[in-house]
């Protein structure tokens, strides 16, 4: 996603305004944050109208699918975390997921070298989850019927809607790829509905998805039923065969969403619940937070050289851990109680020199750090009976694998990349991968992705995501120290400028907002520090003294609504 030098100095003024110069939204009975206006006005009109929670997250889904195309998605996958007022917890896995046809080599070249094939085109889609994930979440705590939580999204395809500055600018960036890449413009269904074969939308023009609204009604009539067995599921698998890709009927039609049991963990007293793996970064949340707890950071204060050293430090060592330890536990064995256990802990703590940053030369060696684009969104749900959702959902790259599938118009997820095409080589993007993550049929690949909610003293507290690739964990551990330590407003604490460590490369990526004399003290302490633009996207609901407060982050455009 570009981000305008407009925003990049509003960045830099948030760090240097008072509190009351970023307020949250405020509201007392419900309270949806999304990246993009028209789908947070599709979910509070679903909470305003009885639904719950979880309705207004299907409904935002949907509605994102149409009016977010380069990352909300139904031909993707992502994690629900649901909380709900009677203290049930789940999280829902319908990532996507390797096809049956797949295998560890598929996207090796004649050179031995990874080919784009898992990037660009049909060859790149693992089988779509978000659908049946949706759908699954509505079936176990939805009250609203389900084609009224997709007619929103229908009728926004089907009649159009507005295209906003960034919409519009982000479709015509993504027309033709760079450094040999394809783009939207090199498909024909993408070219059509996207570009307008070469006439670009501007802001302002009435963007219609006719094939989209006649799937979304289908779906709206039919369920996920359709999309995995049905006429859509048909056109695909059709579509699929006829331009090489590799999911078939039978691939559609045995996905399942998998059901699993969120991590939990305690933090200076509050309670976290977050994603468990095929997500690194619940683990990685509650390595860093328990790394930190012990160290006294907090009291340089937040923005400091010496607390931004801690922080970067703890992440340093969690990306290292990551980069071996972490896989589909359907089909690894993750060391969990290892990379959480007290003794682990202690050692990364001990490890870390007060004065001086640790070369990652001499932290454990790494086998495998995943490659995730920043082309992911989140958005975040509370209603007035204390039910909370939090979704993080992609198609990977933006705009996915750039493949529209034929007659259908939705774009196909690029999520094959997040495996390793080739175990122990550097993929196209100079990352080292390994083992844990290797291509399997029927795999769901490792993810960074970290829906999160906190509670204290057994009450809704705190819920909170975001996009961004490998960067994911370190926005949601950044904004809950801001938060939980700092004591900002969570208006603040999204806005606060944010850092990103993730072992290798070794550097630390700031964005605008610190102070020369930070970033001289850091360099000094022997951090290479290199300027970032912008960090994650994080939405998130604070819930304090009655108050639902809700937070859009500067960096989307995104937008806060409660009533």
């Amino acid at each position: 996603m570009k981000y305008r030098p407009m925003l990049r100095i509003a960045l830099v003024l948030a760090a240097a305004l008072p509190a009351w110069a970023a307020q949250p939204v405020h509201a007392r009975h419900g309270m949806v944050v999304t990246v993009e206006p028209h789908a947070t006005d599709v979910g509070l009109k679903v909470l305003e109208s009885g639904g719950n929670a979880v309705d207004a997250a299907v409904a935002v889904g949907f509605a994102l699918a149409v009016t977010h195309p380069s990352a909300g998605n139904l031909g993707g996958g992502g994690f629900m975390l649901v909380r709900m007022a009677d203290g049930t917890t789940t999280f829902l896995d319908f990532r996507e997921r390797a096809p049956g046809a797949a295998s560890r080599n598929m996207y090796i070249g004649p050179d031995g070298r990874p080919t784009r094939d898992s990037i660009e085109g049909y060859r790149a889609s693992g089988v779509p989850g978000t659908v049946r994930g949706l759908e699954q979440a509505w079936r176990q705590f939805g009250t609203k019927k389900w084609a009224d939580l997709v007619q929103p999204a229908q009728e926004l395809a089907a009649k159009g809607y507005a295209l906003s500055y960034t919409e519009a600018t982000s479709m015509r960036n993504a027309a033709r790829g760079r450094n040999g890449a394809k783009g939207l413009s090199d498909f024909p269904a993408s070219n059509r509905i996207f570009l307008r074969d070469g006439k670009y939308y501007e802001p302002g023009d009435t963007f219609v998805q006719a094939d989209l609204g006649r799937t979304l009604g289908r779906i709206a009539r039919l369920g996920a039923k359709d999309f995995y067995e049905g006429e859509t599921a048909a056109l695909l698998a059709k579509d699929m065969k006829e331009n090489g890709g590799l999911i078939t009927l039978e691939d559609l039609k045995s996905y399942r969403v998998i059901e699993r049991k969120p991590l939990t963990g305690k933090y200076r007293g509050y309670d976290l619940i977050t994603a468990p793996p095929p997500s690194s970064g619940g683990v990685g949340i509650l390595q860093m937070l328990a790394v930190l707890e012990g160290t006294g950071f907090e009291k340089a204060g937040a923005g400091s050289a010496a607390a931004v050293h801690y922080i970067a430090e703890a992440m340093r060592h969690f990306f290292a851990d990551r980069s071996q330890d972490l896989g589909d536990p359907d089909f690894v064995k993750v060391p969990m109680a290892g990379l959480l256990s007290p003794e682990h802990i202690l050692q990364i703590r001990a490890s870390i020199d007060p004065e001086r940053a640790t070369p990652s030369s001499q932290v454990k060696p790494a086998v495998f750090v995943a490659h995730e684009s920043e082309e992911t969104t989140h958005y975040s749900i509370a209603d007035e009976k204390g039910n909370l959702v939090s979704v993080t959902y992609t198609l990977n790259g933006g705009y996915g694998s750039k493949v529209t599938a034929e007659g259908l118009g939705f774009l196909l997820n690029n999520e094959m990349d997040d495996f390793a095409p080739k175990p122990g080589d550097a993929n196209m993007y100079g990352l080292v991968q390994g083992e844990m993550n290797a291509i399997q049929p029927g795999k769901t690949p490792l993810s960074s992705m970290t829906p999160t909610i906190v509670l204290r003293d057994g009450k809704p507290y705190l819920v909170l995501g975001s996009p961004g690739g490998p960067t994911i964990v370190n926005t949601v551990l950044e904004v809950l120290l801001n938060v939980l330590d700092w004591k900002m407003n969570v208006q603040d604490a999204v806005n606060w400028p944010r850092f990103h460590m993730q072992w290798l490369p070794d550097e630390l990526r700031m964005e605008p907002g610190y102070s020369p004399d930070t970033i001289a003290l850091l360099e000094k302490r022997g951090y290479t520090v290199k300027p970032e633009a912008a960090q994650g996207q994080c939405a998130a609901i604070q819930i304090s003294n009655g108050w639902l407060e809700g937070a859009a982050d500067p960096r989307s455009g995104g937008k806060a609504a409660g009533y």
